[in-house]
Formats: C-alpha cells, sequence, structure tokens
C-alpha cells in the first residue's frame, strides 16, 4: 500500500462544465469537472489538489489541470474495502471507511500523508453505530455519521431512520449524537447519508445516496433530531462532497459516479428549498 508518481501520460479530461447543469437553479455556478477512474465514492480537496476516493483506491489530481499525480491502491483481501467521504487536515487525509455490506458492521478512520499518499494510521470503532460514512474537523471537534440502511448491508430492523451524526473530541470521545430528521430519512430510504460537511459558511450540509443536491441542516436548540433547513440543487450525483476551507467563497467539489467525473461549483445566494 504505497504512493506511486503516475507518467505524464495519466493526464486526464480536464473541461469547463456547461451552464445548463446549473439551469435549474441560480444559486450554483459552475466551474470545471474532470474525468477520474477513482470518483466512486467521495472527494477530499487542499489548497492544491484534489482526492477522489474509490473503495480502496485513492487518486490525487492536481486542481488546475487536472492531471494525476499520485494513487493509492489497497490489497482486493485488505483491510481497507469500503473507504467513504474524506477530508483533509494539516497534511493528512482522513476517511471514513467500513466493511460495507458486511455483518457485523465496522467502521475505522484512515489517514494518508497528502504528500505521499502513503497510509500512516488508524482509528477503529470496531462494531458501533452502523458504517462510517464521512468525516470532518469542525470548531475543534470530530464529526461522524454512521450509516444504517433499509436495503442491502444494513441491519434487519435498523433502517435509515439509525443512521447518527456523532461529535467527538480530539481524542475521538463522544460528545454528543443526532439522528436524521424526518424529512431526510423519507428522502434517502432505502439508502443513508453518503456525505456530509460544514461549509464555509457554518451551515451544515448533507448528501444522499445518488440524488443531485444538498441538504441543509442545523443543529437543534432541544430534541435529538437535526433539524431540516432546505434542499439545494447541485450537479452531483449524492455521494461524498468536500467544501474548500476558505471563508471568503462557498466552493464545493463533488462526484458524478454514472460517469466517473470529479464536479467543482461554487455556491452563490444559496437559497434552500
Amino acid at each position: 500500500m504505497t504512493g506511486s508518481v503516475l507518467p505524464a501520460g495519466a493526464l486526464l479530461l480536464f473541461v469547463c462544465l456547461s451552464v445548463s447543469v446549473a439551469a435549474a437553479d441560480k444559486s450554483v455556478e459552475p466551474l470545471t469537472q474532470f474525468v477520474a477512474e477513482e470518483a466512486r465514492q467521495a472527494v477530499a480537496v487542499d489548497d492544491s489538489a484534489v482526492y477522489v476516493i474509490d473503495n480502496r483506491a485513492i487518486g490525487k489530481y492536481d486542481k488546475l489541470t487536472g492531471k494525476r499525480l499520485r494513487q493509492w491502491r489497497g490489497e482486493k483481501a485488505g483491510p481497507i474495502q469500503h473507504l467513504n467521504s474524506g477530508v483533509v487536515i494539516e497534511g493528512r487525509l482522513y476517511s471514513a471507511h467500513s466493511n460495507y455490506p458486511r455483518q457485523p458492521m465496522t467502521s475505522t478512520i484512515e489517514i494518508w500523508d497528502t504528500e505521499t499518499l502513503e497510509h500512516i494510521g488508524t482509528h477503529s470503532f470496531g462494531i458501533y453505530l452502523g458504517s462510517a460514512t464521512w468525516v470532518d474537523f469542525h470548531r475543534g471537534h470530530w464529526w461522524v455519521v454512521f450509516a444504517n440502511y433499509g436495503t442491502r448491508g444494513g441491519t434487519p430492523g435498523r433502517g435509515p431512520e439509525w443512521t447518527q451524526l456523532v461529535k467527538f473530541d480530539g481524542q475521538w470521545r463522544r460528545q454528543a449524537a443526532w439522528v436524521l430528521p424526518p424529512e431526510l430519512v423519507t428522502r434517502f430510504s432505502p439508502y443513508s447519508n453518503s456525505g456530509g460537511g460544514w461549509g464555509p459558511d457554518g451551515s451544515l450540509y448533507l448528501t444522499g445516496h445518488d440524488e443531485a443536491a444538498l441538504f441543509r441542516v442545523e443543529l437543534p436548540a432541544a430534541g435529538a433530531a437535526l433539524v431540516y433547513k432546505g434542499r439545494l440543487p447541485a450537479p452531483i450525483e449524492g455521494q461524498g462532497i468536500a467544501w474548500e476551507r476558505n471563508a471568503e467563497r462557498l466552493r464545493l467539489y463533488g462526484i458524478r459516479r454514472s460517469s466517473r467525473t470529479v464536479v467543482a461549483v461554487n455556491l452563490r445566494n444559496h437559497q434552500t428549498r
């Protein structure tokens, strides 16, 4: 499991995203897209690169050219089987990981060095609340969603209503937890919450399995369910998303797994409905 520099011939298609993609909603400003063979689960971003995540593979791509710079690939029978959403924090890529669709559900957070794509660490939850689908770091805390499904990979009797967002401190000690609002349980069913993260505007956005939309939620003033605030159309197909960590703009990266494409958009006047 090592990173390796690919030859110049690995340069992939890099094109402008058609304005028609966002025609249905003026709050979405299209930027660019590029094809990446790993665009199946999620993306993560830092200042210069996009990290495209598949079940057992990660590609590091130059933001400006779409050129693949490095690739990590795990063994088919190795310990890493189903990577999900990732986030880059201080030169490290953290990815939620599970044994989906196996039972009982187990989850870990796997860690890579962003420069070399060398796998450098892990944090195991063991058998916990479900399958870890996304991880983020916000205001000094880790946030992880543990998904449950009403279809393949789910535990009998525990559908998406059992999905939980858990807040941990810096040492992975549980601080609090919330369930999905009823609107999203219905919307995501029979799958669950696949991606999410705190945007530069301070709002929490979630994605489903394949719908071309973001869903804004808030932590509740009381009770255990997140508060649904609305839907924002976006040219993605659910799955893992990544926000640029820049408070001056709302720039989002996502994937369209049907075409193995990474998409970047600016969100302006981001009115949800």
